[in-house]
């Protein structure tokens, strides 16, 4: 196959492809095991920008793989990477401008008559898997009759589910034969509809799709005599043959997990089962075959268009939040306060030992509190050691860093003290007021609100130029969100300081007006509204619980009513009815709820089923009007897009796109969405309800 036959597929969408090279040298083998063509995937950029294939990559690899074939005394061939990078996959740069299925069909076909090279050679094959290798990366080492990896390999996934696609250059196929169904099917789907999980490399040896793995700093070099063992037959390596008695009772099972949590909201975790399925008993040409037709029905679908909008969003907009002061105005931080020693403010003080290093002092009313707040800090990170996650002596470093006092005098030399006590106003007040008391005139102070205003906190004070919003989202270790909200006075250096901090922190950091709830909270607090008057009005629990599947969203509205806590969401939903009266709802329902004691809606049995309790089911008082799933999903989407509507409106943030990287974030809304105003435009809900899209056509969707 000559770079000119690949080239003939090559799409203009890609004409702008960084092109991965593979660049083959041939080597002699360790025990006079023979030579190797050693073929390494190099785009000229660095660690940052990974090697991923387009056509041109693909026609390189192709030339490479012809020139080994026709070398003589080959006894073998083997791919590795550049540093820390195997390859991640497909160049998706070109998606949105593929227009048609015979296009997308192109790039499929195209993969495989490359990759399936590798498994089709006269000498074994081998894959040097030094460092990430995601999706046609991992694929191009499955491939391969042999795998080694690095200890020291991160970035190990077939994420295409996560992005409405399906592993289709051989995964569906190889992966299954290789490793049996329940396992291809958890790396395939589970991991990908898990956020995305990553294996790590022992994960690839207990799974069988590595072979062995080395140590980062002679892995080539031991990979290589690995490779000499395996040929002079002193290292055999053995796999079972998958179990297909019980092949198509695993696959049935992991459909009717995936049916019950998504119902049919995205289309590519069922076309990867149906595939997984088909490997059972297709020949490897059928398995191909059945995969280009598949993956190309799903490069033209708006699913994948809405994921790749929300990936870049999640990549590359969170990494330049839009709005924010010069970072050459940030102050330095070397010391941090944290007022409160519950569990949010506990959080709080790990998160930022952990991650910027430096001293960090909790205060509490009393010693009972303070003391409970650092055993937290201690007990995490002592549990961090013992799962290898840190030395012993840096789990101890750290833990020596934070210290409590019922004292606030302790935040003297402070250069950035956040509040995390009871949402109330006054208590917020008084809590800066005392802080202010001690600290240096240039002290950052920080709230942690989900719906307080900031500007109101701040102006009683000597400095309200330094007060600024820090929402964080619970648990603070795992959510990426950090809505940085900028009070009426707060100056640019405040600001830039407090972006510095929290991209320190490594979270998504968005520039958000100081409006009640920002901006999650307050298109949760009005979604839930709408499900919770449905109730009210008279509709089953049941029916407005399970209106918005169709959304495949993580969590129904009573289950993330059940996390959130009925307190906290009934507390928010005053706090939004006070501010916009004629769109936030007050349950009076939920507000005998919380009277009640109860914690949410639900109960559930021994295995794991929620049902309605009774007692919260008596507490209701109930009207008589009945919705459909339907009519109450409509007026669920009515409400959420007038509101980011009124945000934009509103300056709350800067674009549509801002609102879509906090849903993605800071809710946890799926990458098929888009966050929100995809879904709302392709829908027409946007339209039907403001006259206008959010995005234009072919931004998040098919172009047309």
């Amino acid at each position: 196959m000559s770079t000119e036959d690949v080239r003939t597929d090559l799409p203009s969408a890609f004409a702008g492809e960084v092109v991965t090279r593979a660049k083959l040298r041939v080597l002699e083998l360790p025990l006079a095991a023979g030579r190797l063509a050693l073929i390494t995937l190099d785009n000229d950029q660095d660690h940052t920008r990974p090697s991923t294939f387009g056509p041109g990559g693909l026609a390189a690899l192709a030339d490479a793989l012809d020139e080994a074939a026709q070398l003589p005394d080959i006894s073998a061939v083997a791919v590795t990477g550049k540093p820390f990078i195997f390859a991640v996959g497909a160049d998706l740069s070109g998606v949105d401008l593929i227009d048609s299925i015979e296009a997308a069909r192109a790039i499929t076909e195209l993969g495989h008559r490359v990759f399936r090279r590798l498994g089709e050679l006269a000498v074994p094959s081998f894959a040097y898997i030094n460092g990430a290798a995601m999706g046609g990366g991992l694929e191009l080492g499955l491939h391969c009759t042999y795998r080694t990896v690095s200890t020291g390999a991160a970035g190990l996934a077939l994420p295409e589910v996560f992005l409405g696609l399906i592993p289709g250059w051989g995964g569906t196929w190889l992966l299954p034969n290789l490793i049996g169904p329940a396992n291809a099917i958890q790396v395939i789907i589970n991991n990908s509809m898990a956020q995305n999980k990553q294996m790590r490399p022992k994960d690839l040896i207990k799974l069988g799709i590595a072979d062995t793995a080395f140590e980062p700093a002679d892995f080539l070099e031991q990979s290589m005599l690995w490779t000499a063992k395996v040929l002079r037959g002193e290292v055999v390596v053995s796999r079972p043959e998958p179990d297909r008695q019980s092949w198509d009772a695993v696959v049935d099972a992991a459909r009717a997990g995936v049916d019950a949590r998504l119902h049919g909201a995205t289309p590519a975790p069922g076309v990867a089962l149906d595939l997984i399925a088909g490997a059972k008993t297709r020949s490897r040409d059928e398995g191909f075959v059945a995969e280009d037709e598949a993956l190309s029905a799903l490069m033209m679908g708006d699913d994948l268009r809405a994921s790749l909008y929300a990936f870049n969003l999640v990549n590359k907009r969170a990494r330049r939040p839009v709005g924010v002061p010069d970072k050459s105005l940030s102050r330095p931080v070397t010391k941090i306060g944290v007022v409160g020693a519950g569990l949010m403010a506990s959080q709080l003080a790990l998160l930022f030992v952990r991650r910027l290093e430096v001293p960090v002092v909790i205060t509490d009313l009393d010693e009972s509190r303070v003391a409970k707040g650092l055993a937290y800090v201690h007990g995490e990170f002592d549990s961090m050691a013992n799962k290898g996650r840190l030395t012993a002596d840096k789990a101890n470093r750290l833990k020596a860093l934070v210290t409590g006092s019922t004292s606030k005098s302790g935040f003297a030399d402070a250069d950035f003290v956040i509040e995390a006590v009871f949402e109330q106003l006054d208590v917020k007040q008084q809590v800066f007021a005392e802080v202010e008391a001690v600290v240096s005139d240039t002290c950052i102070l920080a709230t942690n609100t989900s719906s307080l205003s900031v500007t109101a906190m701040a102006k009683n004070l000597r400095h309200p130029e330094r007060v600024v919003g820090f929402h964080f989202f619970n648990p603070v270790a795992v959510m990426p969100l950090l809505e940085i909200a900028r009070g009426a006075k707060t100056d640019d250096a405040t600001l830039a300081t407090a972006f510095s901090v929290g991209k320190a922190l490594k979270k998504s950091c968005v520039l958000v007006k100081d409006t009640p709830a920002f901006v999650v909270n307050r298109l949760l607090t009005r979604f839930l509204g709408e499900v919770t008057r449905a109730v009210d009005e008279g509709t089953d629990f049941e029916v407005a619980d399970t209106a918005l599947e169709p959304l495949g969203l993580p969590l129904s509205p009573f289950v993330l009513l059940q996390l959130v806590g009925p307190a906290v969401a009934f507390h928010v939903s005053e706090t939004m009815h006070e501010a916009f009266p004629d769109r936030f709802y007050v349950s009076e329902n939920l507000r005998r709820l919380v009277a009640a004691g109860k914690t949410g809606v639900y109960v559930w049995d021994g295995d794991g089923k929620p049902a309605v309790d009774p007692e919260v089911s008596a507490l209701y008082q109930r009207g008589s009007v009945r919705l459909s799933a339907q009519e109450v999903r409509a007026k669920a989407l009515a409400a959420l897009a007038q509101e980011a509507q009124l945000m934009l409106d509103e300056g709350v943030v800067a674009a549509a796109e801002d609102v879509d990287l906090c849903m993605l974030v800071g809710a946890g809304w799926p990458f098929w969405l888009g966050g929100l105003t995809p879904y709302l435009d392709r829908t027409g809900t946007a339209e039907s309800v403001n006259g206008k899209r959010f995005l234009a056509p072919g931004v998040a969707s098919i172009r047309v």
